[in-house]
């Protein structure tokens, strides 16, 4: 069984700029989704091509957001693209604004059948379903799970996603383990399980386990705040390094460190609990991974 210290998922050929469809919200203000996802993924070399999910006036943790449903849209916006002749090297998805959407990004994975598929199920924290969230939606979103390259739920989205109790962030290896064999035997090639803390260490674990891949452990320095949007900097930010050509072990020791180093950022801004994290002096970071 092979570690994710040799699993390379994307061969970087020099001067090549590698092509990604986002699939994710726009948020207008607090920095996640394609707010994340356009610049990190930039600054790692990339062709980011958004395709939005939902339009925000903020982000949900705000009492009060707008939100425009862009499903009607998707499916000449993607017919477009077909007429244009647009290939894709790589499809990232993350919080969808409707269960109809899975269908477009299944229709990206029939349309570019060689693409990685790298799948955040955005979905909830701390145990409960984000607002805009319906059972019906979260259904959907199982559907990708299936064939996912690298899935990277946290564990409320893999309790949703498996039916295995939810049971707090402080939880046995066992628990991991069961969680993670559950979303293999989904289909999921190699999952990345995010956030388990135990008691007061000052200390995050992510996991890592595939059908062919040896569980490992990935451990970060655990900060004592948290922040909205940090699900998004971690994936964007752990693809940004797989499309670097970095290994999946590095990618995810990358994903946290950079992740961290943001947060730091972030509590020195005003009203920075709210306002999304703060990663925007750190892109230096993610530009050096093509070194």
């Amino acid at each position: 069984m092979n570690n994710a210290k040799d699993l390379y998922l994307y061969k970087r050929e020099s001067a090549y700029i590698p092509r990604i469809a986002a699939v994710h919200d726009l948020c207008g203000y607090g920095k996640c989704s394609l707010g994340v996802a356009i610049p990190v993924l930039s600054a790692a070399g990339c062709d980011v091509c958004p395709v939005p999910t939902s339009l925000f006036s903020a982000h949900t943790r705000f009492p009060v957001f707008y939100m425009h449903d862009t499903t009607d849209m998707l499916t000449p916006y993607l017919d477009a693209w077909v007429s244009e002749g647009i290939e894709l090297d790589a499809i990232y998805s993350g919080f969808l604004g409707a269960a109809e959407q899975v269908s477009a990004i299944k229709r990206l994975y029939r349309e570019h059948p060689g693409a990685l598929r790298i799948v955040d199920p955005v979905m909830g924290d701390g145990g409960k379903q984000y607002p805009t969230y319906t059972d019906e939606l979260c259904a959907a979103m199982g559907e990708l799970v299936n064939g996912a390259d690298v899935l990277t739920p946290n564990l409320t989205e893999a309790s949703i996603l498996t039916g295995i109790a939810y049971e707090g962030q402080d939880v046995s290896e066992d628990y991991v383990h069961a969680m993670m064999d559950a979303l293999i035997a989904k289909g999921a090639k190699c999952v990345v399980l995010k956030g388990i803390v135990h008691g007061d260490e000052p200390i995050i674990r992510n996991y890592v386990a595939g059908a062919d891949l040896a569980f490992e452990e990935i451990n970060g320095e655990l900060l004592p705040y948290m922040l909205h949007g940090t699900g998004d900097l971690f994936t964007s930010s752990l693809l940004a390094a797989i499309m670097a050509g970095r290994s999946l072990y590095d990618a995810v020791q990358f994903a946290g460190d950079f992740v961290r180093d943001s947060m730091r950022i972030t509590c020195q801004q005003p009203d920075f609990e709210v306002r999304g994290v703060s990663f925007e002096s750190e892109l230096g970071k993610v530009a050096a991974l093509l070194g």
